[in-house]
């Protein structure tokens, strides 16, 4: 790792893409942070065109700078979709400067936006890792899950309301079946109460008014009308 002079505004340390570039000052808005530089390609020689890694730099359609050299230092700042810093590209000089296009605070990283073609082929297939895509992936991930719980509380509810609709059901039976069951009480206990004022036997369905027949009569009469009435036949005998 290439040493930094101490009054330099940054330094070099852990990112989450690996290594990055940290304000280690305040860095105004404006401030011109940083140089990238290296051995200038020129497309026209075959040999350049050969070349190829992920810290090129193009200036224009001709020239462009290879920052994989290890004094490049710029070349450890990463890519951002909502950077602090940009590029300022000076093509009859072929210089490139990162300068701040706002005020980048202690401990802050400090990026660029690489531009749509470094996008979509380097950074497009793996997914970015800067801040602003990160929160951006945080947030869909939190609407999925509320979207899932919210699909869940509705089959929930739906459950629960089905339940209580067939509870319903059931206690209307069971409901039903009671009053019937007190109608049939009453019904038997009315007419068991009828039997007693009538003397009808409490069997509703015995045969019969329950009165003592003739025969019956004849045969519960007492012992002194019987004698009397054999005495009198015996008389018209005679």
């Amino acid at each position: 790792m290439p040493e930094i002079s101490s009054n330099k505004p940054y330094r070099i340390g852990r990112s989450k893409t690996g290594l990055g570039l940290f304000a280690t000052k305040k860095i105004k808005k404006g401030t011109k942070i940083i140089r990238y530089f290296g051995p200038m390609l020129d497309s026209k020689n075959k040999k350049h065109d050969d070349i190829d890694n992920k810290y090129l730099f193009e200036i224009n359609n001709r020239w462009t700078i290879d920052g994989s050299v290890r004094k490049n230092i710029a070349r450890y700042i990463n890519h951002a979709c909502r950077p602090n810093a940009e590029s300022d590209v000076n093509s009859r000089k072929r210089k490139v400067v990162i300068r701040a296009i706002k005020t980048i605070q202690p401990g802050e990283e400090i990026n660029y936006d690489y531009g749509t073609d470094y996008f979509k082929i380097f950074l497009k297939p793996i997914g970015c890792k800067c801040d602003h895509c990160e929160k951006k992936r945080a947030k869909k991930r939190a609407e999925a899950r509320a979207e899932k719980l919210r699909l869940k509380l509705k089959a929930e509810k739906k459950a629960a309301k089905k339940a209580l609709k067939v509870g319903r059901k059931a206690d209307k039976s069971v409901k039903k079946a009671v009053k019937a069951a007190k109608a049939t009480a009453a019904s038997k206990r009315k007419t068991v109460l009828a039997g007693a004022k009538t003397g009808v036997k409490a069997n509703p369905h015995a045969r019969g008014t329950g009165k003592p027949t003739k025969t019956k009569s004849a045969r519960t009469r007492p012992l002194s009308q019987l004698v009397q009435a054999q005495n009198a036949g015996r008389a018209k005998q005679a």
